[in-house]
């Protein structure tokens, strides 16, 4: 798959139209991502080639002060800034997860679709849409840049969001993550835990 084949992906909103068409892995059920869809319009970007899903990526507002109490292991991972959230504003959307190349419901993800662009896609769409409904920014947690970690974790790098035009406020070491990719053989247990683990509170304002 190619440039030429990843510009005719279509990007698109997830509305309350797709429960039950998309896949919800990540959202929580119907419910919970029917009442985001109607708290903020929707609750994901979707992409799809031809009719065939192929990726999403998924947001919702920020909750200051979020604490995931299952860790790495629950969506709530990505709002969970390890209490240094700076002052935001009410309107904020909060990246979650990303889901290039997962064609249904589960964990398997198609390798056509990815290394193309396709998350980076997602994320620019997200932000046009997000500056066209009024939000006032969006924050993220960006990854190590290692590709077998960010396939791992569905996240994206401090440099793709700093082109974006993010701003990264604060880092710090997720020794839990570390400990995760060292019992999954992804990173070296005797490896080094700032290069491995560091991740960072990106932010992008979307108002003057």
């Amino acid at each position: 798959m190619g440039d030429l084949e990843l510009s005719a992906i279509r990007l698109r909103p997830m509305g309350l139209e797709d429960l039950g068409q998309a896949p919800l892995d990540c959202h929580g059920g119907a419910a919970e991502a029917a009442d985001r869809i109607r708290d903020l319009g929707a609750a994901a970007i979707l992409a799809f080639d031809g009719d065939q899903h192929v990726g999403q990526l998924q947001f919702r507002r920020h909750r200051p002060g979020l604490r995931s109490a299952a860790g790495l292991f629950s969506p709530d991972y990505w709002g969970d800034f390890a209490g240094r959230d700076p002052p935001l504003p009410a309107a904020t959307l909060c990246i979650y997860c990303y889901h290039v190349g997962q064609l249904t419901a589960g964990k398997d993800r198609d390798a056509r679709y990815q290394g193309r662009g396709l998350g980076v896609a997602l994320l620019d769409h997200l932000i046009h849409w997000a500056r066209s409904e009024g939000f006032a920014a969006i924050v993220a947690k960006s990854m190590p840049p290692a590709r077998e970690i960010l396939q791992f974790m569905g996240g994206q790098t401090e440099a793709t969001y700093a082109s974006r035009g993010f701003t990264c406020v604060d880092r710090w070491i997720d020794q839990p993550m570390h400990q995760a990719l060292v019992e999954r053989d992804l990173v070296g247990a005797q490896g080094d835990p700032e290069k491995d683990a560091t991740v960072g509170l990106c932010v992008l304002q979307l108002r003057p």
